[in-house]
């Protein structure tokens, strides 16, 4: 039983896919298929099992994830304890993100404090929101970047607003018509992601309440895959506005306002626990984050 197995096991049972789990630790497919396998070899029973809903912990794969956790928990610790015998290191810091916050804005971030703090050690876990603040509450991350999240046991820091914006390929749009009702919004091909998430269910709640059912042609699993199916013309889709700032910026990408509905509204948050102060590194990197957000232009305002 090998740690890279644990966390393999511990991915897929997250995220319920293996394309995912592999995102998530920023290796291959294959190589999450191949832990997996191996992890059932050693233990000679599977650990999990495909239903109608899609893949889920057998009954042995419930019973491991405790000691799963248990074991990864321990891991890190060590690690921190002989980290904190090295002083020369400058640290360690433990962040948990949701998977857009990763992919949109932690690269940039992340560069900037590696440059100030090089001697940091950074170790970064991605999930939804409500596993972000998971991570947090047990220990096994200093601070989270997530969404909208409020909790009695968390400190909440919002940093800006990143609502969901309609957005669609700019040569399909003249100057003139960047204006629509929801009802014809309705109409048009419409690509949704993650199905299950908040940004899914804040979409489809939006037609929901107008008595609308929108035309969705396709569903996929990332924001990124979605924003790519625009780019082709495939259809509209509402996006977060940090993951397609760049392509409206370069105007290959056009937010389109919705005049009669309500603007689908999330604040960009981190989040640590009340109990204990931020560690130097820790307000270092919320110096930097501050920096980066306010350089990212905002949706422009709703003209009535």
């Amino acid at each position: 039983m090998e740690i890279g197995q644990i966390e393999a096991f511990l991915a897929v049972g997250t995220f319920g896919g293996f394309r995912r789990a592999a995102d998530a630790l920023r290796v291959t497919q294959p190589a999450v298929s191949a832990r997996i396998k191996a992890l059932e070899g050693s233990l000679g029973v599977p650990l999990f099992e495909r239903g109608r809903g899609g893949l889920a912990l057998s009954a042995a794969g419930r019973a491991l994830r405790p000691h799963a956790e248990q074991l990864l928990q321990a891991v890190a610790l060590a690690r921190q304890a002989v980290h904190d015998l090295r002083p020369a290191t400058g640290g360690a810091l433990q962040i948990a993100a949701a998977l857009s916050i990763c992919t949109y804005l932690l690269p940039d971030v992340l560069k900037r404090f590696q440059a100030a703090h090089p001697k940091v050690m950074i170790t970064v876990r991605s999930g939804h929101s409500k596993e972000v603040l998971e991570m947090v509450l047990r220990g096994e991350a200093e601070i989270g970047l997530a969404r909208s999240l409020n909790h009695p046991a968390v400190e909440t820091v919002s940093l800006r607003d990143d609502p969901l914006i309609l957005v669609g390929r700019a040569r399909d749009w003249p100057t003139s018509a960047r204006r629509s009702r929801l009802e014809a919004v309705a109409d048009r091909p419409l690509i949704l992601f993650d199905r299950g998430s908040s940004d899914w269910t804040l979409s489809h709640g939006l037609f929901r309440r107008a008595g609308l059912v929108p035309n969705v042609v396709m569903e996929v699993e990332t924001i990124e895959t979605a924003k790519r199916m625009v780019e082709r013309g495939v259809g509209l889709a509402f996006l977060p506005h940090l993951a397609v700032a760049r392509e409206i910026r370069r105007r290959t990408l056009i937010a389109i306002d919705v005049v009669d509905a309500e603007p689908l509204s999330r604040s960009l948050d981190v989040i640590h626990p009340r109990q204990r102060p931020l560690s130097a590194e820790a307000l270092a990197l919320l110096q930097v984050l501050r920096a980066a957000v306010s350089e990212v232009v905002r949706p422009a305002r709703r003209r009535r």
